[in-house]
Order: C-alpha cells, then structure tokens, then sequence
C-alpha cells in the first residue's frame, strides 16, 4: 500500500505505524516553520502574529478533525477587533478546541479510513495556521488579506470504505426453497394428523391420553424404520413448547456421548429446582448406547428429573439395560400399512410440486401449468406396496422420482409444446417404469445381526416342521433377498434334518450337507436353487423329534445333578496299563461279540441304574 503522506509502497501490515510516523515527522516541521515565521515577524516590527502551534491537552489528540474555513469577511472582522497598541497570540475559537476534543476519538480509531480522515484534518489545520500567521495588524492602517481556499477534501485524500462483499452467483436464493428431505418436510405437528399406528397411538389408546392430558411417561419406541417413532417424538416436543410446561432436548446415541447426558441432566435439575419445569429427553438410537452408558438414566429417570423417550429398531429385551426397561414403558410401533403409505404419499405431492394423474386422463397444457409434474395414480399404489411398510423409503423414493421428471429450461418448452399438440403427456409423468427403474428392486426390510434376522429364520424353521412347502420356499427367499449368508441357512438345514426329521429319514442330513457343501462350492445366486431344493425335501419327509427329545433329557439329568457327579463303573474303565489292571479297572466286562444274545450288564452308575430317556 501507498502511504498518503510520502508517497512510499509499504506492506499492509505496517503501513499504519508508517502512517504515524509520517505525521508526527510533519507535525514537527509545522511548529519549527511556524517558530521561524514568528521570529522573523518580531523582528520585523514586532507585530501581532497568530500561534499555530496548537497546545496539547491531556487525553486529546495533536491532530483537528476537518474545520470548516472562515470567509473573508469573517477574517477581515477578526483583525481588525485586535488592538493596535501591544501585540497579542490569537486566542482559540471553541471551535478549535471542539475539533480538537473530536480529534481525540478520531485518532483511537486504528482502522484505514481513520488514517486518512486523519491525514486529511492535519493539512487542513497545518494550512489554516500558516494562513492565520499572515494575518496582522500595523499601526495606522489595517492591511486586509482574504484567505484562499484549500483543496476540498476529496482532492487530498478520500476516507475510503471497506468494500462490500459481492455475491457468488448472480442467481438469486429463494427463501422459500428448502433443502431438507421430503420426509422432514411433511412429518405432521400434532397428533391429528398423524397416520397410522392406531393401536399404539390411535384416539382409543391410553398414550394418545396421555399425552392430550399433558402427562408424559417415560417410554422407549421400538419399531422398525420409517413407522414414525422420531415423528410421535416431535409432536411431543410441540406439545411441551405449545404449553411452556417442560422442555424438550433431543439427542442421539449415535453421535452423542456420555458427557452430553451428563450435561442435559444438570441443567435438567437446574431447571426443576428454580423453575419448577420438568424436562423430556428424546434419545434416538438408544441402543447405539452400552449397557454402562445406559446406566447413567437409572437414578434420574427414577426420580423423575427427566422424562425418557428412547427410540430403537433392535429388540429392547437385548439392546436396553433391563433396569431401564423396568422404569419404561415400551410402545411397539408396526410397519406402516399400504394405505397408511398411501396417504402420506399423497399428502406429500404439493411439496414438491406435482399432482395426481389418474392412469386414464391425460394432462391438458391448463394442468401442466398448474403443477410440473405429475404422478399416475398406479404409481403410488406400487410405491406403497413395495417399501415394505418405511414411509422414509417411500417419500424418498417419490421425490428422487419427480425430481428426475421436473422438465428444465431446455425440455420443458418440449413439453409444453407436445401437450399443445396433441401428442400426450410427454416426459412429466411419473409412471411406474419409473418407481421400478428408482427402486431396483422391493425394498426388503432385514438385518443380518437384528430381529428380523431371528424372526424369519424362526419362521423358516417352523414352516418346514409344519410341512408346508409353499411358506417354506417364501422364507427362504426373504431371507435370501434381504442378503443372508447361504451358508448360515445351510447349517441351520443341518440342523433341521437331526432335530425334526432325525431317524424318520436319515436320508435327509445327507441331503443338507450336501446342500451346504455345494453352497460353499458355487455360492450365490446360483446356490439358492440347492437351498430350495433341501428345505422342500424336509418339509416333505416324515418328522421324528425322539433323538431329539431323548438328548434333552440326557442333559438335563446331568444339568440337575445333587451333589458330586457319579463316577464311572470300574468295569466300563479301560485298563490300559498294568497298575490299572491291579487296581481292578475293566474288571467284570462283558465282551457283547463273545455271546450270542443280550448280555445283562448295566451301563449306567449305580445311581442312575434303571434310567430311560426315552419313555
């Protein structure tokens, strides 16, 4: 940067102790041109001179801010109301020393356009002085001099502004336009408005009264994705900021810790002490939490300085602590039926700008105004069918899918101009090509380590005890789509074959392990036939749970032994070495080849003679 005053190029970051010192250098050279003037003046004739060595007043600056200048006549009056018979200094006019005042605030100021405010009051006053010098009075006759105009300021330095920020783009932003999901957007505020989940939240239900009564209990949300367990958690927060009567804090397990729980429970209690107002915690993803992180709601759910509200997908009996549990109550939330789907699809369309088509009509250019886009009525129907009961999967599917038919600036005239002539809807319809095409594929809830992983292998299991073939099959395919390991279904076919089918058909572990061994040798897809093929043939075959009923017994005989387990007989030990033989081991033996028929000899310690697991 250029300094003002000398005309060198310094860096930015000294150009303001360079500036500082330029003007004390000039401040310096005004008093001593000014002393040489007075002195020349008073040996002259000694006549009446005017100081312009301005005095400093403690807490005030050297400098004036910008003076407006006297006119002629003003500077005529001035001299000659001085008298004529002893010199006298000038004194200082109170504007001079109010510039002088406002100088002060000027020269804190450390910012660049203070400098230049403050380059521009120095040349001002130095030439205001120097002129006032001339000014003086002779025995006899009055010499009158009018005073020039100075250079205006903008002529010797312009205070400059910080210069504003511009825009990025050019484009202005709306205000109006959202970035959030569409499932953020449209999730309902109260309960009217909330679709589905009669059973648990329906009018007829002891929460939905619970909450109209504004008595909150601390409960956990168990469902599966997309049911609506954070949407009842915002519309209970609505309802505590709509009354005032409670605070509502909202963390999540799976970006929180420890220390932000501790946090909230403090101000918790601050808030319970001093405002008597009770806080409900939303804490999503409960089970993200240990069983030891957990622990820290016990005390405070108990005593009620919070209100819990836990949110999972995963089974509560195995994710949350069962102390926790006993202090809620869980609400299961179901996967949201087709119709419930249904309508929040459609109550979703005027966010984003489309509208329903029925599969028969076809838009005229009047509606293609009105909306964009719109949806045949078909699609919805598919859409809701194949999201397996997650409204989030289905709004978003539905958005991605108008979003792709919204025509641009370069096809949108196509289109308008194919619906003037005649030529159908063009290319602003979403169909169900397009559902299928966003999709894939049906949106198959199943998670490989939750509780529809036990859940579906629970029912695959039964359905082949209980010989149905048809079911069998479907299980097997949920699971296979969803993205189960082959091989795990192979071992639990396995299984199957000993504990159901056993010795009605020993034929059928042949067939499952093989099954499993041409699994492990082919792998997916091609596999899921020889799986297929395994679970029908032990659906079909005769059943038989004697080994397996018989071995149940076994154990739990040895499981509920009183006292030390018996010892082996010394008949049935192997005498392998000749201290064994002396010590009597294999004594009395029966060797069963030596004799034609049964031979009468107990296998069972004395304790447990006459024993039968299978009667």
């Amino acid at each position: 940067m250029e300094c003002p005053i000398c005309g060198q190029t310094f860096p930015q970051a000294t150009i303001n102790s360079h500036v500082n010192e330029c003007l004390n250098s000039s401040d310096d050279n005004d008093r001593s041109s000014a002393r040489q003037s007075a002195e020349a003046d008073d040996e002259s004739g000694g006549h009446t001179r005017v100081s312009n060595a301005p005095t400093k007043r403690k807490g005030s600056s050297n400098w004036g801010s910008l003076q407006p200048m006297k006119s002629s006549t003003q500077a005529d009056s001035s001299v000659s109301s001085a008298p004529s018979s002893a010199p006298k200094r000038a004194r200082k006019t109170p504007a001079a020393k109010d510039a002088r005042r406002d100088a002060s605030t000027v020269s804190d100021n450390k910012t660049e356009t203070a400098d230049h405010v403050k380059v521009t009051s120095v040349r001002e006053q130095s030439a205001a002085d120097q002129e006032g010098s001339k000014h003086f009075h002779t025995p006899g006759s009055l010499r009158k001099h009018t005073v020039p105009s100075l250079p205006s300021t903008k002529s010797i330095i312009t205070p400059t502004s910080q210069p504003q920020s511009q825009p990025l783009s050019s484009k202005p932003s709306s205000s109006k336009e959202s970035f959030a999901p569409l499932a953020e957007r449209v999730r309902p505020k109260d309960l009217e408005d909330y679709v589905g989940q009669d059973k648990a939240v329906g009018k007829e239900s002891m929460l939905y009264s619970l909450l109209s009564s504004d008595h909150i209990p601390s409960v956990i949300l168990w469902g599966p994705p997309g049911c609506g367990k954070t949407t009842l958690a915002r519309i209970i927060a609505n309802n505590c900021r709509s009354r005032g009567n409670a605070k509502f804090v909202s963390l999540s397990a799976a970006v929180c810790g420890v220390n932000e729980v501790k946090d909230t429970i403090k101000i918790a209690r601050n808030d319970q002490k001093m405002f008597r107002k009770k806080t409900v915690v939303f804490l999503d993803e409960i089970h993200r939490f240990n069983k030891a992180q957990q622990d820290i709601l016990l005390p405070h759910v108990e005593d009620g300085t919070i209100t819990l509200i836990g949110a999972t997908t995963e089974n509560p009996s195995f994710q949350v602590n069962s102390a926790l549990l006993s202090r809620c109550r869980v609400i299961v939330l179901d996967k949201l039926a087709a119709e419930s789907i249904l309508s929040i699809l459609q109550r979703a369309l005027p966010y984003i700008g489309a509208a329903v088509m029925e599969s028969e009509s076809i838009p005229t250019a009047a509606s293609a105004n009105e909306s964009e886009v719109h949806v045949d009525s078909k699609a919805l129907e598919m859409l809701s069918n194949l999201v397996d009961g997650d409204a989030r999967a289905a709004l978003n599917g539905l958005q991605m899918a108008v979003e792709s038919k919204k025509p641009n600036a370069s096809k949108g005239s196509c289109c308008a101009e194919q619906l003037k002539t005649g030529g159908g809807p063009g290319g602003n319809v979403v169909t169900t090509e397009d559902i299928k095409e966003g999709l894939q594929r049906s949106h198959v809830l199943y998670d490989k380590t939750g509780e529809e992983h036990y859940n579906i292998i629970s029912a695959l299991h039964k359905s082949m005890r209980g010989s149905d073939p048809s079911a069998s099959l479907y299980w097997l395919a949920r699971m296979l789509e969803g993205g189960e390991n082959p091989l795990y279904i192979a071992r639990r076919l396995i299984r199957f074959a000993s504990e159901d089918v056993g010795l009605a058909d020993p034929q059928a572990l042949t067939q499952a392990v093989a099954a499993y061994q041409g699994c492990h040798l082919i792998g997916m897809p091609e596999c899921e036939v020889l799986l297929a093929q395994c679970a029908v043939y032990l659906t079909r075959a005769p059943k038989s749970v004697e080994i397996y009923q018989a071995y149940q017994k076994a154990k739990t005989c040895v499981r509920q032994q009183q006292g030390p387990l018996p010892s082996v007989p010394l008949h049935l030990r192997n005498a392998s070495t000749r201290l064994m033989k002396s010590l009597g081991y294999a004594k009395g033996y029966k060797y069963n080849p030596n004799y034609d028929g049964p031979v009468d000899q107990d296998y069972f310690p004395e304790e447990l003679v006459g024993t039968d697991f299978f009667s």
